[in-house]
């Protein structure tokens, strides 16, 4: 963001790795060869990305991503990286759904080849709408489109939601049930309580966070509703875009069963946070899009269900980022890119409009 130096997303050393994938690639489809061999400059915190194309004479694909485990000695984001659990989640979605998936080639658990468990997936040409600088700013595609080109993108965002809801069975994704007792609702915040005290094992606390919770205890819906299969990551950010059309949704590392709301409280929040960063910095950003009540109103229309307890998940969605920030933060302090300040909760980039949600007066 403009607001500290990006930090480092890797410690891996690229040529090594290029090396590596094409002597594991032989054994695979032999006689390949791994080419244009790149790692973006978009690259995550989380999970990484390689880009390389196939040079066979009959390649099952060739223009492929590859999504790598983080390196344990990045000081992760995440305490596990489950590239299986990905790996399935991605063909579930293909099976079930008419959402644009990209195919999934192969996975490798072996962490010898690479360092890490990965997967290679066909890669989809598109455009994305940019986290860094974020899309709310000016000088991006998304920001100079029209009112109607953004509209369409919105309406074709939220319908991949609304279908991934209302088209994968439940049954079918069981095995991403999360650990615990309750519901699926009380199983999900159990899960982010739980990364909450791994961030700071060992740190400071933030008591900002941790209101946040007693926040949550106090709105808690009465009945969490019907549980779906949750993207986990649902955002524009993760989606490659034809124009303003969908054509590959990405990043399931946290896909969940879940109440329909923590998906779209996600959605409406993640906007909000570039919006909000976009104001403070001066520009008027992108105000009428991705809004809360057109979200739902969308989503209600595409699926019969109208979102309810939405204070809830909007709050629980940036109490979630939230943690995220801070493991960010103290990641920087690790490899000594900043310093931990006084108020720990100021690690928190969006600390003003979540104690703003904790207090009831984001929403005005």
């Amino acid at each position: 963001m403009a607001t500290a130096p990006r930090p480092r997303t890797t410690t891996r050393d690229p040529e090594e790795l290029a090396h590596r994938l094409t002597a594991w690639l032989d054994t695979r489809l032999p006689g390949a060869k791994a080419v244009d061999i790149r790692i973006p400059a978009s690259n995550g915190m989380s999970s990484e990305t390689l880009l390389f194309d196939i040079e066979h004479p009959e390649p099952p694909l060739r223009a492929c991503a590859l999504r790598l485990a983080a390196d344990p000695a990045a000081y992760t984001v995440f305490p596990v990286y489950d590239l299986p659990r990905q790996f399935r989640t991605m063909r579930l979605v293909a099976d079930r759904t008419d959402l644009p998936v990209p195919e999934v080639r192969w996975l490798e658990e072996d962490p010898g080849p690479l360092g890490a468990p990965f997967f290679v997936m066909e890669r989809v040409e598109g455009r994305v709408p940019p986290d860094v600088m974020p899309y709310t700013y000016e000088g991006n595609w998304l920001h100079a489109a029209t009112d109607a080109e953004r509209e369409r993108l919105e309406a074709a965002s939220v319908g991949l939601i609304a279908r991934l809801h209302d088209q994968v069975p439940l049954p079918a994704a069981e095995f991403l049930a999360l650990p615990g007792e309750g519901d699926a609702l009380s199983r999900h915040v159990a899960s982010q309580r739980a990364y909450y005290d791994w961030v700071v094992d060992g740190l400071a606390r933030s008591p900002l966070i941790e209101s946040a919770f007693d926040r949550l205890t106090e709105l808690w819906p009465a009945d969490p509703g019907e549980t779906v299969l949750n993207w986990g990551d649902a955002r524009i950010g993760n989606v490659v875009y034809d124009g303003f059309d969908p054509v590959a949704v990405l990043d399931w590392e946290m896909a969940a069963p879940a109440p329909r709301e923590v998906d779209l409280g996600w959605t409406v929040y993640l906007h909000r946070f570039f919006q909000d960063l976009t104001a403070a910095f001066g520009q008027a950003g992108l105000p009428e899009f991705l809004r809360r009540d057109r979200v739902e109103a969308r989503y209600a229309e595409l699926t019969g269900h109208t979102p309810r307890d939405m204070d809830f998940y909007t709050l629980y969605a940036a109490l979630r980022h939230a943690i995220v920030m801070l493991r960010i933060a103290y990641r920087q302090v690790h490899f000594g890119e900043s310093a931990v300040p006084a108020d720990p909760d100021t690690l928190i980039l969006h600390h003003g409009s979540l104690r703003a949600m904790v207090q009831g007066s984001y929403w005005g």
